[in-house]
């Protein structure tokens, strides 16, 4: 081994000096095959903050931002004519495929209607009922972003309930929502750095507990003033942390025993099954929210509520003042959104696929573990329906701290630029992996070997 690369070492054991010559050998393999998105990204960065339409998408690891020309099933084709299996499926927006037929029919059946009419339709009662019986919540509303979901539910549950705390577990993600950017550092709640433009003290308002322990969630709900806990039922946004056994069926309790709700957020998770994580585990929440896959990836969220919550919103609504309820925007539910809405669940989103997606997953997540351990590198893998991540650490994390812990950008960031480069395309922000009903063996194969590549550069025998 080269003395410079001998020390030190990333958590992972992986010498730093090796990833970082490495990376910087496949920044330039990506610069030397990608001049036409070079010549778009330049392009465009003059006229957009970042130089893209949404600053995210200069969160890849990419020298530049890839310009897509076209998106079909479970593969993207770049405009220098590179295809790749993608694993990341718009970060679980195309959660089951690019342009299924079913989809592209029925938008373009119904943008010849026009978009948006500010009226009801006859999707909606369908779409209602759809939800209804998946999720097993009757009544809801719609959103155009799970963060508005979000958002809008957590007004309806502080309207109805006369309380204003939110409890959040720390490390959580759900959307751009302010209330929730409260972590714990060294055990205090603590706004976080990284959240622009914020003047309120969300500390006032927001209570933190880590994920999976049951003392802190007591201690923190035995107030009485917290109106509702929002929660994914698997943290998946830190680094997938599963909750441990029984820990749902005591929290739902202790929730219940202190007068509080529990609202989901299945954005991810709905990756579980038919009817997300809560009907595939036996929970009963309060409300649920669900978003960018539910239109297959057209702007789009709903949430649902329990009979007793809807009941007490809309009697909060009623006794309210005249006026704008600042809940809900005037593209909100509109034609077209409701119409992919109704053919995602009706003919693309469908217990065979679901079947066959968590199958295909299964294979992933199995194969990652099999190349981690040919390679002897202490990382763990977790697996929720279709959705897996590998995470640095040898053991999957409890919490969010522990999760958090395991981040390492820089290996993170080259593997993912490796992958690229080989034809895989994985989740920017972590190491998230995701399988579409269009996802084949074929692609899986593919994807391993591309793995595999890439830890033999990392540990040379």
């Amino acid at each position: 081994m080269n003395p410079l690369e001998s020390s030190p070492t990333l958590r992972s054991g992986v010498p730093i000096a090796r990833v970082v010559r490495l990376t910087a050998q496949e920044q330039a393999t990506f610069m030397a095959a990608n001049p036409q998105s070079a010549q778009l990204a330049a392009q465009a960065a003059p006229h957009w903050l970042f130089g893209v339409p949404l600053h995210w998408m200069s969160d890849w690891s990419t020298p530049f931002a890839l310009q897509v020309a076209s998106a079909q099933g479970a593969h993207l084709t770049d405009v220098d004519d590179h295809s790749y299996v993608d694993f990341c499926l718009g970060d679980t927006g195309a959660m089951f495929g690019h342009a299924p037929p079913a989809l592209v029919a029925a938008v373009q059946r119904e943008v010849a209607h026009g978009c948006t009419t500010m009226l009801s339709g006859e999707d909606v009662a369908w779409v209602g009922a759809e939800l209804a019986r998946r999720f097993g919540l009757p009544v809801w509303q719609s959103a155009l972003s799970a963060s508005d979901a979000n958002r809008f539910l957590l007004r309806w549950v502080r309207a109805a309930t006369g309380r204003k705390k939110l409890l959040v577990f720390n490390g959580c993600y759900h959307g751009t929502v302010d209330d929730v950017f409260v972590d714990l550092v060294g055990g205090v709640p603590t706004q976080r750095d990284s959240l622009l433009g914020q003047v309120h003290d969300l500390t006032r308002h927001t209570v933190v507990a880590e994920f999976n322990d049951l003392g802190a969630l007591e201690a923190a709900l035995k107030a009485g003033d917290v109106a509702c806990v929002l929660a994914e039922p698997v943290m998946t946004n830190i680094g997938m942390v599963l909750p441990q056994p029984g820990f749902w069926e005591a929290a739902q309790a202790l929730i219940k025993q202190h007068g509080a709700l529990l609202v989901l957020d299945e954005t991810h998770t709905f990756s579980s099954g038919p009817g997300g994580y809560a009907q595939a585990h036996g929970l009963q929440p309060d409300a649920l929210v669900l978003g960018k896959p539910m239109a297959g990836g057209l702007p789009c969220a709903v949430y649902g509520m329990s009979a007793e919550l809807a009941a007490r919103a809309v009697q909060a609504k009623l006794a309210a003042p005249p006026g704008h309820s600042g809940i809900g925007t005037t593209l909100t539910g509109n034609r077209l959104t409701l119409a992919a809405m109704r053919a995602t669940l009706a003919e693309v989103a469908t217990d065979a696929a679901f079947a066959q997606m968590i199958a295909r997953c299964t294979e992933v997540a199995e194969g990652l573990r099999a190349c981690i351990a040919r390679h002897r590198l202490p990382w763990c893998v977790t697996q929720v329906g279709a959705r897996c991540e590998f995470q640095f650490g040898p053991n999957p994390p409890l919490n969010g701290t522990q999760a958090a812990a395991l981040f390492d950008e820089e290996l993170e960031q080259f593997i993912h630029l490796a992958l690229l480069n080989r034809g895989v395309l994985i989740t920017p922000f972590h190491n998230m992996l995701l399988c579409s009903p269009a996802t084949t063996a074929s692609n899986v194969q593919r994807l391993l070997a591309a793995f595999d590549e890439v830890l033999r550069m990392l540990c040379p025998r």
